[in-house]
Formats: structure tokens, C-alpha cells, sequence
């Protein structure tokens, strides 16, 4: 492996290491970031990159990733009563809750979600029973993007370490 290609392989790394950042935290790309940074490395290394195979079973991954994140945060909503108010209110709350470190990331989606079925009428019970909703929906989906991400950088530093060795 030359050291223009270790430096490849870090680079890219780190550009993952900003995705799994992003399963966690809301308004980043997560897989789409990993995705991209296997496909650039293969793109500019071509055959000292990950096999096209590889880079087939991550795109297939970040799909993947997105439709189950986009499904275990409206399966929490609806689970506990939230409407579609509270769907797009935990999404805001997150958002804002970012500006407020841990606590904001915790409570933002809860906050924006319940404020969000207040506005739409309903009562305050229902309301946080729905933000309870929303916000784990939210978490599950947070936790599946993170174990995409994981599994993605793992497959795609080992294929091309081991395609670096033979």
C-alpha cells in the first residue's frame, strides 16, 4: 500500500467517521456520507479501492438504512398516537435541540413533538404520550443508521486492506 493510498484510505475514513456522527445526530447525512466516501475512494484509486461488489452491498445498505429509519420513526409516532404534527415537530425539535448539546438532543424531539400536537389541538396527555412516541421512534431509527454505518466502514476498510495485502 503506498502512502498516497493510506491517505486515501483515512481520508475516506474520516468522512465516514462524519457519517456515523450523522446517525446520531439529526441534520447530517449519515449512510449517504459513508456511502460517498467508499464510492469517491474507489473512484479515484479504482482497482486499490473496495470491489465494485462492495460498493453494491453499501449502496444497498444505505437504502436500506433510510427506509428503516424513515419507518421506525413513524412506526413511534403512530405506535403512541402521534399524528403527522408531531412526526415533523420531533424532526424540528431535534434540529433546534442541537443548538443545546445533550439535553437539547434528548429532549428537543420530545419538546418539538408534543408543542407540535398542542398547536394541532390536542391535550396535553396525549400530546407527550405522542412526543414519547416520536422520540423513540426517532431513537430506534438513530440506533439502526448507526449500526448501517458501522457495518459499512468495517466491510469497506477491511475489503480494501485485504485487496491491498494480495
Amino acid at each position: 500500500m503506498t502512502t498516497e493510498q493510506v491517505l486515501g484510505l483515512v481520508f475516506a475514513l474520516l468522512l465516514m467517521c462524519i457519517g456515523v456522527a450523522g446517525s446520531i445526530l439529526p441534520g447530517l447525512p449519515s449512510t449517504p456520507l459513508v456511502f460517498i466516501g467508499a464510492l469517491a475512494h474507489k473512484l479515484y484509486f479504482g482497482p486499490a479501492g473496495a470491489a465494485w461488489w462492495v460498493i453494491g452491498v453499501l449502496g444497498v445498505f444505505t437504502v436500506i438504512s433510510l427506509v428503516v429509519d424513515y419507518a421506525a420513526s413513524m412506526y413511534g409516532a403512530k405506535r403512541l398516537g402521534a399524528t403527522w404534527r408531531g412526526a415533523v415537530g420531533a424532526i424540528v425539535g431535534g434540529l433546534i435541540g442541537l443548538f443545546f448539546n445533550l439535553p437539547g438532543i434528548l429532549l428537543g424531539p420530545f419538546i418539538g413533538a408534543a408543542l407540535f400536537e398542542m398547536a394541532g389541538g390536542r391535550e396535553w396527555k396525549e400530546a407527550s404520550k405522542a412526543g414519547v412516541g416520536a422520540t423513540l421512534g426517532l431513537l430506534a431509527g438513530a440506533i439502526g443508521k448507526l449500526a448501517c454505518c458501522v457495518a459499512m466502514m468495517l466491510l469497506f476498510t477491511a475489503n480494501v486492506i485485504y485487496k491491498s495485502l494480495g
